[in-house]
């Protein structure tokens, strides 16, 4: 059997998912339905909004299913009545059995790690965080256990020393698109063998997490090291964002801070940290444990993001402020 003669059913919702659904469909594979999330109310309109994957999938006059519980008995018959062999899943919910079991092919999931590193909600933003220099993507099998099925493709990526997550993300959407078309054809011929993630953890370190990211975990510590601090940015940016906050030193005014862009410049001798320097009125230093990150790309609470020059031109006293 070929890839392109199966009938599948895609599970996803946002825009990375989107890459991988468009590659099956000008590709010609038969995708016969989309499951994405309900659309739901957003903005100052509160207007209800679709979901990246269910607007591609319209376009293309995909049928879509959109339930509120993955159980629901009328959900279960609509997925019947498609009559997948295999259901492939890209950041999308997590699966009960009666779902991922039902397709003749199984169902496999895209993500965005070199399993078993990276388990869980937030894999592209941990990576950059912990300052890897490696990522890629993995489809695997699903099983019981949220992302330990057996591995049965991967494909790595560099991650360069300045590159966000937003950037990463770009790049692994791509190649995600590809290894999706690669494990679908190689399911309907037969070929994919898979690998335990037990065999691969037992043979190199332990296993890293990538648990979903609150506000808390997003705000800057300037007490720990520039390169830390470095990555921490890089991690959250362009989502969730790190932040800080900029309090007058002598004054009770305080003005919430995110910060998208920076480096890092080590020296022996600095200030205390969170001190805020604005050398020739051209740059902003924040100093920390071993030197200071200048920031270059921030936004300030109500305003829109802007480079640190425009920051500067409208925000002339920074350098009476510190970041707590």
């Amino acid at each position: 059997m070929q890839g392109k003669d199966i009938r599948i059913v895609f599970m996803g919702t946002p825009d990375f998912a989107v890459e991988s659904l468009k590659a099956l469909i000008e590709n010609g594979y038969n995708v016969v339905g989309v499951v994405t999330t309900p659309d739901k109310p957003s903005g100052r309109g509160q207007k209800m909004h679709m979901s990246a994957v269910k607007q591609y999938s319209m376009s293309q006059n995909i049928p879509v299913l959109q339930p509120e519980k993955l159980k629901d008995p009328v959900f279960i018959d609509e997925l019947k009545s498609l009559n997948a062999d295999l259901q492939v899943i890209v950041a999308f919910r997590m699966l009960p059995e009666i779902v991922w079991g039902m397709p003749s092919m199984g169902t496999f999931n895209l993500h965005a790690s070199l399993l078993p590193q990276y388990r869980g909600a937030a894999p592209l933003n941990w990576a950059v965080i912990n300052g890897e220099t490696e990522s890629g993507v993995s489809t695997f099998l699903l099983k019981h256990e949220i992302d330990t099925g057996n591995i049965l493709f991967q494909e790595k990526v560099p991650i360069g020393p300045d590159e966000t997550v937003g950037d990463l993300h770009d790049k692994l959407m791509e190649v995600g698109a590809q290894l999706v078309m690669r494990t679908v054809d190689a399911l309907a011929e037969g070929t994919a063998k898979g690998i335990a993630q037990d065999v691969l953890i037992a043979r190199g370190a332990a296993v890293k997490p990538a648990p979903k990211i609150f506000k808390d975990d997003c705000r800057i510590d300037w007490s720990k090291p520039g390169t830390q601090i470095h990555n921490l940015i890089r991690g959250l940016s362009p989502y969730p964002a790190s932040w800080t906050v900029f309090r007058e030193n002598d004054g009770e005014k305080e003005i919430p801070i995110k910060i998208y862009r920076a480096r890092f410049e080590k020296h022996d001798d600095v200030a205390t940290p969170g001190t805020v320097i604005v050398p020739n009125r051209k740059e902003l230093k924040i100093a920390c444990q071993d030197g200071f990150v200048s920031i270059t790309e921030l936004q300030m609470a109500g305003k829109k993001r802007m480079n640190i020059a425009d920051f500067l031109r409208g925000f002339q006293n920074a350098e009476q402020f510190h970041a707590i």
